[in-house]
């Protein structure tokens, strides 16, 4: 097959038109450093309906961002941006709809995001009117690239703009005194912003605000653009969080983009650079990181390593399947199979050393109830967020190994397979499913299962069988039996007799007078009741070697554990008749 790509040194030769693009704090900012691990969950703002909705090929609907909102709502968010807007007509008649049909939950803050330009300020303040909290989220871009390519301003010209913008929603507000309002502002594309500059512009807008103990400010600073790796925007933080003015009555909010896949470590980072002052640090993103270009941070990862850790995120993920069918309804977007957390395939493993040690580690947890969750390969618990084991956790395919099949017959069936026969139904799944090219569904492997290795009939087929103790004096002890047996071989009938150490034994002494050489020996025998029946039926397994030293499984199932023993000898025999055949 032809290729385009070229190998080697003579690949991309372009790399040297490009530089860091960010700035350093003026003095050292390492002490998150000495953190490692976050113990109190920020403050969320979902984005999902303004950042995320904008994002979107097709913008969502009316009635889909009300639906949206709610779900926002059950999860547990205090704080959602519902929009811009000024922006279109569209944004401005979702607000009013939340407002005047009352769809806002006295718990919940709308957050609403403007530039700073009169007319937009003027209809923002027309749009909230009438809610009860609002979070007014005051922009403009302080970038040296936007400075001097989009805007053509000096950094005094660009701190006007935000200035100006903190001075008219000061103003507004006034004229909505039945309005709780806390005010946001943001140094769009932070990241390519000399950090003093940024502090500069940051501190004259608090002075503006003038921030008191139950009015905070949110300082929101956004990697609009991710430009660095994440500890270097945590070192960012950390400066700003130690220079803001009016700090203990200042949010330091973060608003990470997913541009070098960092989205979620910018915001773990810049969680321990922020301090979790009063009031919390705060974090602004998106189910799933939907958003623009490479998306915004991931909510849903960031929380649920913080539950991964102990820590309670105070936001519900309890039903991980149904937000992700909803996301995917109202976003008309797809979650990745390998989305943490959420795809479908977080908790599947196909390996089949990694599925031997998920199903001891369930099996410890069965036997010993630690307090603690501890599995091999599997970060929490997947029914903490109503995924399933056996669906979600031990898939089977040609990659598969012998104690993940186990486990699915165990979990689903009840069947607990002997480990000694476990190889064997291991490596017949693993060829069914090479040859076929697919995966084996649970239903499947119990199916090939039970064709294999239950109450088999192929050759042997026992009709009746009555048993007898021996006296003591015999040879074979207390445990002595005697069977006279019907059997029908080849649809001829024969009456055998035989005795041996137990019933099995004596059944199989037997058969070896039947019409074919039954050249094995008895050799292990097990039995339990199915767990997953509702009939109390009972499974029992039972192993011969032959002459070669090859070992021949069965397993046998009735009402009866006496039948199923013998079901389980006679599937024994027939296999090992049919495999001398082959």
């Amino acid at each position: 097959m032809a290729t385009h790509i070229k190998s080697g040194k003579a690949g991309m030769k372009n790399h040297t038109k490009y530089s860091v693009g960010y700035f350093m704090p003026p003095e050292e900012s390492y002490n998150w450093v000495r953190k490692d691990h976050i113990e109190k969950a920020p403050i969320w703002c979902s984005v999902d309906l303004r950042d995320g909705n904008q994002a979107l090929i097709v913008p969502m609907s009316l009635d889909e961002k009300l639906e949206f909102f709610k779900l926002l709502c059950d999860i547990g968010f205090k704080e959602i941006e519902v929009g811009f807007p000024a922006a279109s007509e569209t944004e401005y008649d979702f607000l009013r709809t939340l407002i005047e049909q009352d769809l806002i939950p006295d718990d919940v803050t709308i957050q609403v995001l403007t530039q700073s330009r009169k007319h937009i300020i003027e209809k923002t303040f027309d749009a909230i009117k009438g809610a009860k909290k609002a979070i007014v989220h005051l922009y403009n871009s302080t970038s040296v690239a936007q400075r001097q390519q989009v805007f053509r301003k000096s950094r005094e010209e660009i701190k006007e703009i935000a200035t100006s913008g903190a001075e008219m929603i000061n103003e507004y507000a006034e004229n909505y005194p039945d309005t709780q309002f806390t005010f946001e502002y943001s140094p769009e594309s932070f990241t390519g912003t000399e950090i003093d500059y940024a502090l500069e512009v940051c501190n004259a807008v608090i002075d503006i605000w003038k921030p008191r103990p139950d009015r905070k400010v949110i300082i929101n600073l956004p990697a609009t653009v991710s430009m660095s790796m994440p500890h270097v925007y945590a070192s960012q933080i950390e400066y700003m969080s130690n220079h803001l003015k009016y700090r203990e009555n200042v949010i330091v909010s973060l608003h990470p983009h997913n541009d070098r896949g960092t989205a979620v470590a910018d915001c773990e980072l810049g969680i321990l650079a922020g301090g979790l002052l009063a009031g919390g640090d705060r974090i602004e993103g998106t189910l799933f990181g939907n958003g623009e270009r490479t998306g915004n941070a991931d909510i849903i990862t960031v929380a649920m390593n913080l539950y991964s850790h102990g820590v309670d995120p105070e936001l519900d993920f309890s039903d991980m399947p149904y937000i992700v069918k909803m996301y995917e309804k109202f976003t008309d977007m797809k979650v990745p199979p390998r989305q943490p957390y959420g795809g479908e395939l977080v908790f599947a493993a196909f390996s089949g050393s990694h599925q031997d040690a998920i199903a001891k580690g369930m099996h410890y947890r069965e036997e010993n109830e630690p307090d603690k969750w501890n599995v091999p390969y599997i970060p929490i618990d997947p029914h903490d967020i109503n995924r399933e084991y056996e669906a979600d956790v031990i898939r089977i395919n040609s990659q598969s190994g012998k104690g993940g099949v186990a486990y699915i017959l165990e979990t689903n069936f009840g069947y607990h397979i002997p480990a000694a026969m476990r190889e064997e139904i291991g490596y017949l799944m693993k060829h069914v499913s090479d040859v076929n090219h697919k995966e084996l569904e649970p239903a499947k492997i119990l199916e090939i299962f039970t064709k294999e290795f239950v109450n088999r009939k192929d050759i042997y087929q026992l009709k009746d069988a009555t048993f007898q103790r021996l006296p003591q004096s015999e040879s074979l002890g207390d445990n002595g039996i005697e069977a006279d047996i019907i059997a029908e071989v080849d649809g001829r009938t024969y009456e055998l007799k035989g005795k041996g150490n137990g019933r099995l034994d004596a059944i199989m002494n037997a058969l070896r007078g039947g019409p074919y050489k039954i050249d094995c020996d008895f050799v292990t025998y097990e039995e339990h009741a199915l767990e997953s029946e509702s009939n109390s039926r009972a499974a029992a397994y039972v192993a011969l070697k032959d002459k070669k030293g090859n070992m021949h499984w069965g397993a046998g199932v009735h009402n009866d554990i006496i039948y199923a023993s013998i079901n389980a000898l006679m599937t024994a025999i027939n296999r090992a008749l049919v495999n001398k055949e082959k």
